[in-house]
């Protein structure tokens, strides 16, 4: 469950380095819970292109924060401010960031 939340949490920083079709797919996946075999039949390929696309999105989801670190600087910047100022403002920064 952890990888299912971080690869959700990178997509949101990355997801414009992706193919439209490589977005579809991770979007399938991970947003619509669709299996597999559901989004090779939506799209006319098989279950081990879908896996295939899959691997190579997350392996490059890792490889981009791995190099501009987006979400551990959030991480970073939060947990600074969480000592530092009230709830409300909280949310909203964390809508921001």
């Amino acid at each position: 469950m952890k990888n299912y939340l971080y690869y959700n949490e990178l997509y949101d920083y990355y997801k414009e380095l992706f193919t439209e079709k490589q977005q579809m797919y991770f979007e399938d996946y991970y947003f619509n819970n669709l299996s597999l075999a559901e989004i090779g039949e939506n799209y006319g390929v098989s279950r081990n292109a879908v896996h295939n696309q899959l691997k190579i999105i997350e392996k490059n989801l890792e490889e981009y924060e791995k190099k501009l670190k987006l979400y551990e600087k959030r991480n970073k910047i939060i947990a600074i401010l969480e000592d530092k100022i009230d709830n409300n403002s909280m949310e909203i920064i964390k809508g921001i960031i």
